[in-house]
Protein backbone atom coordinates (compact mmCIF):
# COMPACT_ATOMS: atom_id res chain seq x y z
CA UNK A 1 0.00 0.00 0.00
CA UNK A 2 1.22 3.54 -1.40
CA UNK A 3 0.65 5.85 1.81
CA UNK A 4 1.03 9.65 1.28
CA UNK A 5 1.34 12.06 3.69
CA UNK A 6 0.16 15.41 3.02
CA UNK A 7 -0.32 19.00 5.08
CA UNK A 8 -3.04 21.61 5.20
CA UNK A 9 -2.15 24.86 3.36
CA UNK A 10 -1.55 27.76 6.05
CA UNK A 11 -3.47 30.42 6.51
CA UNK A 12 -0.18 32.40 6.47
CA UNK A 13 0.56 30.42 2.85
CA UNK A 14 0.74 34.65 1.39
CA UNK A 15 4.04 34.90 3.88
CA UNK A 16 5.91 31.82 2.16
CA UNK A 17 9.26 32.30 1.79
CA UNK A 18 10.62 33.08 -2.04
CA UNK A 19 13.83 32.77 -3.48
CA UNK A 20 14.00 33.06 -7.16
CA UNK A 21 10.46 34.84 -7.68
CA UNK A 22 8.28 37.58 -6.97
CA UNK A 23 6.08 38.01 -4.49
CA UNK A 24 2.23 38.47 -6.16
CA UNK A 25 -0.95 37.72 -4.45
CA UNK A 26 -1.86 34.24 -3.43
CA UNK A 27 -5.76 33.21 -3.31
CA UNK A 28 -5.77 30.95 -0.44
CA UNK A 29 -8.94 29.57 -1.02
CA UNK A 30 -8.40 28.72 -4.55
CA UNK A 31 -4.85 27.28 -3.42
CA UNK A 32 -6.78 25.09 -1.12
CA UNK A 33 -9.08 23.89 -3.85
CA UNK A 34 -6.07 23.00 -6.14
CA UNK A 35 -4.35 20.97 -2.74
CA UNK A 36 -7.24 19.03 -1.99
CA UNK A 37 -7.67 18.32 -6.43
CA UNK A 38 -4.35 16.77 -5.83
CA UNK A 39 -4.81 15.05 -2.96
CA UNK A 40 -7.87 13.13 -4.58
CA UNK A 41 -5.51 12.75 -7.50
CA UNK A 42 -3.33 10.63 -5.29
CA UNK A 43 -5.83 8.80 -4.13
CA UNK A 44 -7.14 7.86 -7.68
CA UNK A 45 -3.79 6.06 -8.57
CA UNK A 46 -3.74 4.11 -5.32
CA UNK A 47 -2.09 6.20 -2.49
CA UNK A 48 -3.76 6.46 0.92
CA UNK A 49 -3.28 10.29 1.58
CA UNK A 50 -2.98 11.35 5.29
CA UNK A 51 -2.89 15.10 5.60
CA UNK A 52 -1.48 17.28 8.73
CA UNK A 53 -2.33 20.24 10.88
CA UNK A 54 -0.51 22.98 9.92
CA UNK A 55 -0.02 26.29 12.48
CA UNK A 56 -0.25 29.84 11.63
CA UNK A 57 3.23 29.83 12.06
CA UNK A 58 3.82 27.52 9.65
CA UNK A 59 3.31 29.36 6.02
CA UNK A 60 5.52 26.92 3.92
CA UNK A 61 3.71 23.48 5.49
CA UNK A 62 2.16 22.32 2.39
CA UNK A 63 5.47 21.88 0.69
CA UNK A 64 6.08 18.67 3.30
CA UNK A 65 9.20 16.95 1.15
CA UNK A 66 11.32 19.41 2.46
CA UNK A 67 10.86 18.29 5.70
CA UNK A 68 12.04 14.32 5.25
CA UNK A 69 13.53 12.16 2.49
CA UNK A 70 11.54 8.72 2.89
CA UNK A 71 13.06 5.57 1.37
CA UNK A 72 12.17 2.23 1.72
CA UNK A 73 14.83 1.77 4.42
CA UNK A 74 13.51 4.63 6.44
CA UNK A 75 13.64 8.52 6.50
CA UNK A 76 16.49 10.78 6.68
CA UNK A 77 14.83 14.10 8.96
CA UNK A 78 16.26 17.33 6.81
CA UNK A 79 17.41 20.23 8.34
CA UNK A 80 15.78 22.97 6.31
CA UNK A 81 18.05 25.60 4.82
CA UNK A 82 15.20 28.48 5.74
CA UNK A 83 15.77 28.09 9.47
CA UNK A 84 11.70 29.62 9.56
CA UNK A 85 10.68 26.05 8.40
CA UNK A 86 12.39 23.93 11.39
CA UNK A 87 8.31 24.30 13.07
CA UNK A 88 7.47 21.90 11.05
CA UNK A 89 9.78 18.96 12.08
CA UNK A 90 8.19 17.72 14.91
CA UNK A 91 4.75 17.06 13.15
CA UNK A 92 6.43 15.31 10.46
CA UNK A 93 8.89 13.06 12.76
CA UNK A 94 5.93 12.26 14.67
CA UNK A 95 3.44 10.97 11.48
CA UNK A 96 6.28 9.20 10.31
CA UNK A 97 7.57 7.38 13.53
CA UNK A 98 3.23 6.44 14.07
CA UNK A 99 3.94 4.58 10.40
CA UNK A 100 6.64 2.96 11.39
CA UNK A 101 9.34 4.19 9.84
CA UNK A 102 13.16 4.55 11.40
CA UNK A 103 14.36 7.62 11.53
CA UNK A 104 17.90 9.27 11.52
CA UNK A 105 18.39 12.89 11.08
CA UNK A 106 20.67 15.93 9.52
CA UNK A 107 22.41 17.74 12.26
CA UNK A 108 24.33 21.17 12.07
CA UNK A 109 25.48 22.75 10.56
CA UNK A 110 24.21 20.54 7.60
CA UNK A 111 21.18 21.94 5.88
CA UNK A 112 18.92 19.70 3.90
CA UNK A 113 15.68 20.48 2.03
CA UNK A 114 14.24 17.23 0.38
CA UNK A 115 12.99 18.95 -3.10
CA UNK A 116 17.01 18.21 -3.49
CA UNK A 117 17.10 15.10 -3.20
CA UNK A 118 16.17 12.50 -6.43
CA UNK A 119 16.38 8.98 -5.86
CA UNK A 120 16.90 6.52 -9.26
CA UNK A 121 17.43 3.08 -8.11
CA UNK A 122 20.22 3.31 -5.84
CA UNK A 123 21.04 5.95 -6.74
CA UNK A 124 20.43 9.14 -4.55
CA UNK A 125 21.49 13.08 -6.57
CA UNK A 126 21.59 15.55 -3.79
CA UNK A 127 21.35 19.19 -4.84
CA UNK A 128 24.13 21.78 -4.34
CA UNK A 129 21.54 24.65 -4.12
CA UNK A 130 21.10 27.90 -1.41
CA UNK A 131 18.73 25.10 0.72
CA UNK A 132 21.15 22.60 1.08
CA UNK A 133 24.82 22.30 1.93
CA UNK A 134 28.07 20.43 1.31
CA UNK A 135 27.63 19.26 5.31
CA UNK A 136 24.52 17.85 4.75
CA UNK A 137 24.97 16.26 1.26
CA UNK A 138 28.32 14.61 3.13
CA UNK A 139 25.88 13.28 6.23
CA UNK A 140 23.15 11.76 3.80
CA UNK A 141 26.03 9.95 1.99
CA UNK A 142 27.19 8.35 5.15
CA UNK A 143 23.48 7.27 6.21
CA UNK A 144 22.89 5.99 2.74
CA UNK A 145 26.06 4.49 2.16
CA UNK A 146 25.16 1.56 5.08
CA UNK A 147 22.08 0.80 2.95
CA UNK A 148 23.46 0.47 -0.06
CA UNK A 149 22.72 3.85 -1.88
CA UNK A 150 25.36 5.99 -3.78
CA UNK A 151 24.71 10.00 -3.22
CA UNK A 152 26.07 12.10 -5.95
CA UNK A 153 26.14 15.77 -6.05
CA UNK A 154 24.49 18.05 -8.42
CA UNK A 155 25.11 21.52 -9.03
CA UNK A 156 21.85 23.83 -9.07
CA UNK A 157 21.71 26.94 -10.76
CA UNK A 158 18.63 30.06 -11.13
CA UNK A 159 16.06 27.32 -9.16
CA UNK A 160 14.69 26.88 -5.66
CA UNK A 161 15.57 23.02 -5.93
CA UNK A 162 17.19 20.12 -7.87
CA UNK A 163 13.71 19.03 -8.30
CA UNK A 164 13.23 22.59 -10.11
CA UNK A 165 14.83 21.23 -12.67
CA UNK A 166 15.15 17.63 -12.96
CA UNK A 167 12.69 14.84 -12.36
CA UNK A 168 12.27 11.48 -13.02
CA UNK A 169 8.65 10.60 -15.30
CA UNK A 170 9.79 6.79 -15.98
CA UNK A 171 12.33 4.18 -14.59
CA UNK A 172 14.75 5.32 -16.89
CA UNK A 173 13.47 8.71 -18.00
CA UNK A 174 14.40 12.35 -16.52
CA UNK A 175 12.39 15.64 -17.68
CA UNK A 176 15.29 18.29 -17.46
CA UNK A 177 15.62 22.07 -17.70
CA UNK A 178 19.46 22.17 -18.45
CA UNK A 179 19.84 25.53 -17.88
CA UNK A 180 19.48 25.10 -14.31
CA UNK A 181 21.24 21.67 -13.85
CA UNK A 182 24.35 19.58 -15.95
CA UNK A 183 22.63 17.11 -17.63
CA UNK A 184 25.51 15.19 -17.93
CA UNK A 185 25.38 14.92 -14.24
CA UNK A 186 22.56 12.14 -15.25
CA UNK A 187 24.70 9.64 -17.66
CA UNK A 188 22.70 6.74 -18.68
CA UNK A 189 19.10 7.91 -18.41
CA UNK A 190 16.91 9.11 -21.12
CA UNK A 191 16.22 12.84 -20.68
CA UNK A 192 13.10 14.53 -22.14
CA UNK A 193 14.32 18.71 -22.44
CA UNK A 194 11.29 20.91 -20.94
CA UNK A 195 9.83 23.17 -23.85
CA UNK A 196 11.90 26.88 -24.06
CA UNK A 197 8.71 28.88 -23.13
CA UNK A 198 8.12 26.56 -19.96
CA UNK A 199 11.50 26.64 -17.91
CA UNK A 200 9.14 25.65 -14.23
CA UNK A 201 7.83 22.53 -15.71
CA UNK A 202 10.53 19.65 -15.10
CA UNK A 203 8.74 18.46 -11.52
CA UNK A 204 6.65 15.55 -12.30
CA UNK A 205 5.42 12.83 -9.52
CA UNK A 206 5.04 9.72 -10.69
CA UNK A 207 2.46 7.60 -8.76
CA UNK A 208 2.24 3.22 -10.19
CA UNK A 209 1.78 4.27 -14.06
CA UNK A 210 0.97 7.37 -13.45
CA UNK A 211 2.67 10.74 -14.10
CA UNK A 212 1.06 13.76 -12.01
CA UNK A 213 1.49 16.87 -13.59
CA UNK A 214 1.34 20.58 -13.39
CA UNK A 215 -1.86 21.73 -16.29
CA UNK A 216 0.14 24.73 -16.70
CA UNK A 217 2.85 23.06 -18.99
CA UNK A 218 1.29 21.92 -22.27
CA UNK A 219 3.84 22.21 -24.39
CA UNK A 220 5.97 20.24 -22.19
CA UNK A 221 3.31 17.69 -20.97
CA UNK A 222 2.84 16.82 -25.04
CA UNK A 223 6.69 15.69 -25.21
CA UNK A 224 5.99 13.97 -22.47
CA UNK A 225 3.27 12.01 -23.74
CA UNK A 226 4.59 11.44 -27.10
CA UNK A 227 6.93 8.97 -25.01
CA UNK A 228 3.75 6.75 -24.12
CA UNK A 229 3.45 8.19 -20.47
CA UNK A 230 -0.12 8.45 -19.15
CA UNK A 231 0.06 11.63 -18.04
CA UNK A 232 -2.67 13.10 -15.24
CA UNK A 233 -2.40 16.76 -15.42
CA UNK A 234 -3.83 18.82 -12.12
CA UNK A 235 -4.08 22.05 -11.46
CA UNK A 236 -1.35 24.09 -9.21
CA UNK A 237 -0.65 27.53 -10.13
CA UNK A 238 -1.72 29.23 -6.91
CA UNK A 239 1.07 26.87 -5.76
CA UNK A 240 3.26 27.75 -8.24
CA UNK A 241 3.52 31.10 -6.86
CA UNK A 242 4.76 30.39 -3.98
CA UNK A 243 7.50 28.11 -5.86
CA UNK A 244 6.22 25.13 -4.78
CA UNK A 245 5.87 21.99 -7.78
CA UNK A 246 4.17 18.44 -7.40
CA UNK A 247 6.58 16.93 -6.19
CA UNK A 248 7.04 18.76 -3.14
CA UNK A 249 3.60 18.32 -1.76
CA UNK A 250 3.91 14.63 -0.65
CA UNK A 251 5.78 12.10 0.89
CA UNK A 252 5.22 9.06 -0.48
CA UNK A 253 6.12 5.46 0.53
CA UNK A 254 5.10 2.40 0.53
CA UNK A 255 3.55 0.96 3.93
Amino acid sequence: MLMALTREISPAFQSCQLTHLPRVPIDLERAREQHAAYEWALVDEGCTVRRLDAAPDMPDAVFIEDIAVVLDEGAVICRTGAESRRAETPGVIDALVRHGRPLQQIQAPGTLDGGDVLVIGREVFVGASARTNRAAIDQLSGMLAAVGYTVRAVPVRGCLHLKSAVTAVAPDTLVINRAWVPADAFRGQSLVDVDPQEPHAANALVIGDAVIYPASFPRTRERLERRGLRLRPVEVDELQKAEGAVTCCSLIFEM
